[in-house]
């Protein structure tokens, strides 16, 4: 099964804990605090495996995580960090948040590599919080929470070259003539289900990967048929091989097919129709291919289409070297063009990280009287207080006040022994 589009969860490992201790020595009497930080925990890592075709692995597992860093230990030692957990994705992979659609990366080249959820940091020890006022602190940091993303992995194949066109126009087939692919070849339409790739070696020496696309008809663009699922994958293909079947056993109009399926590409994307068009007139070896042909070539000429045309019967190996060239020919004078053009990039939303002048959290009463403060700062700092210690406690009591909490309590009419809630902690408000 070809998978091209998939949905997945990544969360990263969280950090250790930071760790509450002292020396204990035999003539040792004042060895101060001695505990250790933690260790960073995993990341989530995309890196391009050119062995890949497909998402195919992504089918039974949608779900990833990576391990936690180890907690901190004595004598002021740090717990070893995580492994980062390496997720291998064909090139050509597109990823995308899901929350707001934000591109996080294209991945082309063999073994590139996107971070995708960064693994939370350790915690520190009480060795840092050593001070002249409290030479032992009973003070320590939880580990950082992983970050988790849900991300969209989109598959648009990496081909130099692209043949479209009607179904049962023979693209299989001469993808299976002048590549070791193997695509499945029958007389009716949508034989071909999915997008197959080979590679096609020149006697010069030269190559190229080239692929064909299936169920391209009327309406593709909205949905008709198959083609609104592949043509995605023409995108990037630098180089365009446009069947039309000479062969008139269908009854069909050649220049009529041709023009519909370039207005099918001019529907998905404008800019398709830019790309270099090589017209291949195929089953030439059937009794009225060749009237057609010049029919077709008259309409063309009518139309005023500048496009080299190359007659082939490619069960018959005929007119395939002379094909074969020109597509390379073209293919070394056509530059290679940036992934997302100027108005792709225009589209992509921007985000500026200027200073945040919010506060950082808001504050609601519930029902129940209770203050609820959300924020993903205030709940981050919740996460990584170690409340074991009154040390500790006071420190985070600081930190909210520093925060403005205290304030913003009062304004919203806080008295003493009010309920106050940060994600899953509660306690009582104290003037």
């Amino acid at each position: 099964m070809f998978i091209d589009q998939v949905k997945i969860t990544a969360k990263a490992g969280r950090g250790g804990d930071g760790l509450v201790a002292f020396r204990r020595e035999k003539f040792v009497p004042l060895g101060g605090p001695a505990g250790g930080d933690g260790g960073r925990g995993g990341s989530i890592i995309l890196k391009v495996d050119e062995g890949l075709r497909t998402l195919m692995d992504f089918r039974y597992k949608r779900i990833f995580k990576a391990a936690s860093g180890e907690n901190g230990m004595n004598k002021g030692m740090t717990g070893r960090g995580a492994k980062d957990t390496y997720i291998s994705v064909p090139p050509g992979t597109t990823v995308r948040r899901i929350d707001d659609d934000q591109l996080l990366g294209d991945l082309t080249e063999d073994g590139q590599e996107l971070v995708v959820a960064k693994g939370g940091r350790g915690g520190r020890g009480n060795v840092h919080f050593a001070s002249p006022r409290n030479p032992a602190p009973e003070i320590s940091e939880n580990g950082e929470p992983g970050a988790e993303v849900q991300i969209s992995l989109e598959l648009k194949l990496l081909a130099d070259v692209g043949l479209i066109g009607f179904p049962s126009v023979g693209k299989s087939t001469l993808l299976s003539v002048i590549t070791s692919a193997k695509p499945k070849i029958g007389a009716y339409h949508f034989t071909t289900l999915v997008p197959n790739l080979g590679m096609v070696s020149l006697p010069d020496g030269r190559s190229f990967a080239a692929a064909d696309m299936p169920g391209l008809i009327e309406g593709a663009a909205n949905g008709v048929g198959l083609g609104i699922e592949f043509l995605r994958h023409i995108e990037r293909t630098r180089v365009l091989l446009h069947l039309v079947d000479m062969s008139g056993v269908d009854e069909q109009d050649p220049f009529a097919d041709y023009e519909k399926i370039n207005a099918e590409l001019a529907k998905y994307d404008p800019s398709l129709l830019e790309r270099p068009q090589i017209i291949v007139a195929t089953k030439m070896d059937m009794p009225d291919s060749a009237a057609n042909l010049t029919t077709f070539k008259a309409k063309l000429a009518s139309a005023k289409v500048d496009a080299p045309i190359f007659p082939i019967a490619a069960i018959a190996h005929q007119g395939l070297n002379e094909l074969l060239t020109a597509t390379a020919d073209l293919l070394e004078a056509t530059p290679a063009f940036p992934m997302y053009t100027e108005e792709a990039v225009a589209a992509e939303k921007h985000y500026d990280y200027a200073a945040d002048s919010q506060p950082g959290f808001t504050i609601e009463r519930d029902p129940d009287g209770v203050f609820v403060i959300t924020g993903e700062k205030v709940e981050r700092l919740y996460q990584m207080a170690n409340l074991d210690h009154d040390d500790s406690v006071m420190r985070f009591a600081r930190q909210l006040r520093g925060m403005g909490i205290d304030e913003a309590l009062r304004a919203k009419g806080a008295t003493n022994g009010d309920l106050v809630q940060i994600d899953e902690f509660t306690f009582e408000f104290v003037e």
